[in-house]
């Protein structure tokens, strides 16, 4: 009795194990791929009425595979049309803040903004939400500024805050995550580990890792997107900039990329006022390195403070005529 049960459990498995090779099978004569995603846009956004397919080169906006593009719909674009795009952040592409840093607009325009190290600065405000960095740097002898990299991101919406940093470290090591988050003042854990995701208790929050360490996205429901990376100052980058990085510290910093939705055209900031619809970005163009100021405009206390002298955010629950302008440091 028992050998003809493991004989008819035997048979049963190997119908269905011949049932999914048929269908891998269909997949492959289809091209290969499998079949791809459906995108459609919320009922704000302009898009709404368009229903778009994901093109055969990325058909998941959430691939398993860390290396793969994913599926990406812009409801905002004036195409309503899905493409593909690097997990990672595109640091020669709009809205990315990379490098030392090197910021590209969202009128497509790059341009340097220096800081200084040990502060902080909004790079976006508007009356929905506001993204503030903090930079770090180093300032050789001899030199009238500091190199400055973007440590640590504090984004405030509604009453919440949340915060990802990058920790330091004296020696860069692949393997070892680097990213450390906070979510209305208390520690938050992330398990490592591709596809690992954390959303808020309202839901309007979510964070994904997209890679084993060192690598996630931010998605801020129907206001704001950010890829994000830990990254060290290389040797290569130190020799040829002369940064003079000291043995013990590689200044892990983040390359970020920004997408937004439905941007107010009050929107202020280091990155935020060249979304403004009427802005002229004053940056030189066909120079090596074109820089914007700002300081004094988007100086802010510190990594969740809504106020600077140019801030639009007002925090739920606070009155704006209550929030004190910032004076120049």
């Amino acid at each position: 009795m028992k050998s003809g049960s493991r004989g008819y459990a035997a048979l049963l498995a190997l119908f269905f194990v011949g049932i999914a090779l048929e269908n891998m099978g269909a997949v492959s004569a289809a091209g290969g791929s499998p079949p791809a995603k459906r995108m459609s846009c919320p009922r704000w956004s302009p898009c709404f009425y368009r229903n778009t397919r994901c093109p055969a080169e990325c058909p998941s906006t959430h691939p398993w595979n860390p290396r793969a593009k994913f599926c990406y719909l812009d409801c905002y674009s004036p195409k309503c049309e899905a493409v593909c795009k690097k997990i990672i952040p595109d640091c020669n592409n709009k809205g990315s803040g990379c490098y030392d840093p090197r910021f590209i607009g969202g009128d497509g325009v790059v341009f340097y903004f220096h800081g200084r190290k040990d502060q902080h600065f909004t790079l976006v405000s508007e009356p929905r939400f506001q993204i503030n960095a903090r930079f770090i740097g180093l300032r050789p002898e001899g030199r009238a500024r500091d190199f400055t990299w973007i440590q640590a991101l504090g984004i405030m919406s509604g009453s919440h805050r949340f915060t990802v940093d990058a920790a330091r470290a004296e020696q860069w090591d692949d393997a070892v995550d680097h990213l450390q988050f906070s979510y209305d003042g208390e520690p938050l854990e992330i398990p490592q580990g591709h596809r690992s995701s954390w959303t808020s208790p309202d839901g309007d929050l979510t964070v994904e890792r997209t890679g084993r360490s060192n690598s996630i996205t931010i998605k801020l429901e129907e206001m704001a997107e950010a890829s994000i990376n830990v990254v060290p100052v290389t040797e290569e980058d130190d020799r040829i900039h002369k940064y003079q990085i000291p043995s013990d510290d590689c200044f892990a910093h983040l390359e970020v990329q920004f997408r937004f939705h439905g941007l107010s055209s009050e929107v202020e900031g280091i990155l935020g006022r060249t979304y403004q619809p009427d802005y002229v970005n004053p940056a030189k163009r066909g120079v090596a390195m074109p820089v914007l100021g700002g300081e004094d405009k988007y100086w802010t206390s510190t990594l969740l403070s809504p106020q600077c002298n140019a801030c639009v955010f007002t925090p739920a629950g606070t009155e704006a005529s209550n929030i004190l302008q910032v004076a120049e440091n």
